[in-house]
């Protein structure tokens, strides 16, 4: 189980780049089923690797110019402050919880992006207050559920702010690492880390992640959408058929 956990983490660090998002759909359900570790120790440990693969991943994604610095950086400082009182409140919520929650929310984030988009006007640069309403509420999933939130800030940069897919993928891993590592330090309080875990982890999805990031430049906006919505909605079908038979019975 450990070899085939240190596989998947290729995977999340490959989505990270490719997608802009995915990488903590994947490290949550990974760490936890496969590595064994308790909920909230899956959580922290997810926000630590994602943050990392995150930053890592964003290098090639700045070279191309995919990354909307200004959006990306209102719409990460605003996530920050409520991801940290998310995260602190998440450490007080049964695991079962956590985990339900966090497929119900993926469910959503894919509806949303495989929607057929309709053709309109160009938009107008998002205003400031718009950007910090969206990331917010963004920062608060994120903190809540233990998610670097790429499945959330995708769909949100692409549908709500109104960024093209390439651009909204580059732009969402400043997000996700700033909001990962708040949040990080807001869940690692309560919990102990496996360090073999953590850095088998992390350098198979640093490795995943470069690959991914070189990739994502090849394959077409409509594609990567799709494919992301397909991967966020597998995964939740997987999380809600595992955790919530347990919930409802008590």
């Amino acid at each position: 189980m450990f070899i085939l956990g240190v596989l998947v983490s290729v995977l999340i660090g490959a989505s990270l780049g490719l997608l802009g998002g995915g990488g903590s759909i994947l490290t949550v359900p990974t760490i936890h089923y496969l590595f064994g570790l308790q909920a909230h120790a899956a959580i922290a440990t997810s926000l630590l690797i994602v943050g990392t693969t995150s930053l890592v991943a964003l290098v090639p994604h700045l070279r191309a110019g995919n990354v909307q610095a200004r959006i990306g950086l209102i719409f990460g400082a605003s996530s920050m402050a409520s991801a940290y009182v998310a995260g602190r409140l998440s450490s007080h919520v049964a695991p079962g919880v956590l985990l339900v929650a966090f497929g119900a929310i993926m469910v959503v984030a894919a509806i949303a992006m495989l929607r057929p988009r309709r053709v309109a006007a160009p938009r107008q640069p998002a205003s400031l207050a718009w950007l910090v309403a969206q990331g917010l509420l963004v920062g608060a999933v994120t903190g809540f559920v233990g998610a670097g939130g790429g499945f959330v800030i995708v769909p949100a940069l692409v549908v709500l702010v109104g960024l093209p897919m390439q651009q909204a993928t580059g732009t969402s891993l400043l997000v996700i690492a700033m909001n990962s590592f708040v949040a990080f330090s807001a869940t690692v309080q309560t919990v102990s880390l496996d360090g073999r875990v953590v850095g088998a982890v992390l350098t198979a999805a640093i490795v995943g992640g470069i690959f991914g990031s070189l990739l994502a430049k090849k394959i077409s906006p409509a594609r990567l959408r799709s494919s992301f919505g397909w991967l966020v909605l597998a995964m939740a079908v997987v999380i809600l058929a595992a955790e919530l038979p347990a919930l409802v019975r008590g």
